[in-house]
Order: structure tokens, then C-alpha cells, then sequence
């Protein structure tokens, strides 16, 4: 797939957290899965008031320390060091996932390897027998939270689409994700399909339906 396709530009990681911190509402409490998406702390205006969770324990997450400012004591579920917001609090993992699976959270967002277009997520295993399973909480997080954003690469690094008709891999949640961050665009999970919300500088409809492996429709 992707020797037929003309290079584009894509966003870095950075530039996809950012996009997605400036949609999140004002006043949400959010959980940042493993991964790509704890960078979305660090894109939040600081005038702005978002909670973030990490399934550790963790509620009033921070953007990452500042070099020479790491308090040892403080991580977050992927084991990278945070810093903690005024106000914010700590808690055992009975309390967390309580908050998780009684619907406390207005949004997950969550890395992920296939989205199929009724809104089936795949991210914890691909199957490879070499791979080890790591679901975490995603399981819980994609039955729990109010809404699901994913965060990640619009395909793979051979060029093939993780945005499909039908997962491959094994299934986190089922019909759960509601939107997708990608490196080239955004795209809303609808009761029609993916239909393209933004997409990156310079790209057009045309260039990021050729990168996906379902219909995508326009806004």
C-alpha cells in the first residue's frame, strides 16, 4: 500500500497531543492511557482547568517536571515521572478503577492498534506469539468512560491502515471509541462510520481516505 502512495508531511507526536488537549472541554476529568497519550498533559493551558487520571492512583496530573525538578515519589501507570496539580490527590487502585468503572470519567484517551469504523478498539495485543499481553486498564477504561478519544499513528510503519472496516487483533472494547487523533487527522466515529473532522496542514480528503482502510465521509 503505501509504494503507491505519494509522501506526505505528517505531525510528530507532539503536535498530535496538542490537537487533541485543545479539544478536550473545560472542567472534564480525563484519563491518559500509556503511552503517546500522557503527553496531552503537557499541551494544556495553564489557565484552564482539566483533571487528569492515571489508573495508578493519581487524580490533578500535571505536565512533566522540569529538568532538575523530578520528585522520585511521583509516576504515573506508564512509570514516568509527573508533577501533581494544586489539589489534586492520590488514592489505592480499589479507589481508582472504582472511579473508572462507575462512570466518573468524561473521557479516556488511549493509544491503540486498529479502530474499526463502528468504533471496536484493538490495543493491547497484536497476537504475535513473541509479544506478551498488556491490557492494563484498557479494558476497563474503554467500558467505563463516558467517551473514548485514541491517539495515534495513521498506519502502520509498513503504510497499512489501522483505521478499518473490522479489527484484526484482538478486541479491548467493543464499539466504544467515539473520535481518533491521528498524524494526519481527526476523525469522528459516527452510527455512519469515520467521518473526517480535520485533518492535518497541507492534506486533503483524498490523501488521508487513501490511508484508510474503511469509507470515510466528509463533515
Amino acid at each position: 500500500m503505501s509504494a503507491t502512495l505519494t509522501p506526505i508531511k505528517a505531525m510528530t507526536r507532539e503536535q498530535m497531543a496538542a490537537r487533541l488537549a485543545a479539544d478536550i472541554p473545560e472542567g472534564w476529568y480525563v484519563n491518559l492511557g500509556i503511552g503517546a497519550p500522557t503527553l496531552v498533559a503537557n499541551y494544556v493551558d495553564s489557565g484552564r482547568e482539566v483533571i487528569f487520571h492515571s489508573e495508578n492512583g493519581l487524580l490533578g496530573v500535571g505536565p512533566k517536571p522540569a529538568e532538575g525538578k523530578i520528585e522520585p515519589w511521583l509516576i504515573n501507570a506508564g512509570k514516568q515521572y509527573i508533577t501533581m496539580m494544586a489539589g489534586g490527590s492520590t488514592f489505592d487502585s480499589a479507589d481508582s478503577f472504582g472511579l473508572i468503572r462507575g462512570g466518573h470519567l468524561d473521557l479516556a484517551v488511549l493509544g491503540g492498534y486498529e479502530v474499526a469504523e463502528n468504533g471496536d478498539l484493538a490495543n493491547w495485543s497484536t497476537g504475535a506469539n513473541d509479544a506478551g499481553p498488556a491490557v492494563g486498564g484498557a479494558m476497563d477504561l474503554g467500558a467505563g468512560a463516558k467517551q473514548v478519544w485514541v491517539l495515534m499513528d495513521h498506519t502502520t510503519k509498513s503504510g497499512e491502515p489501522k483505521l478499518v472496516t473490522k479489527c484484526s487483533y484482538p478486541l479491548t472494547a467493543l464499539g466504544s471509541v467515539t473520535r481518533i487523533y491521528t498524524n494526519i487527522a481527526v476523525i469522528d466515529v459516527t452510527p455512519k462510520g469515520f467521518v473526517l473532522r480535520d485533518t492535518a496542514p497541507g492534506l486533503t480528503f483524498e490523501d488521508v481516505q487513501a490511508r484508510t482502510g474503511a469509507v470515510l465521509h466528509r463533515s
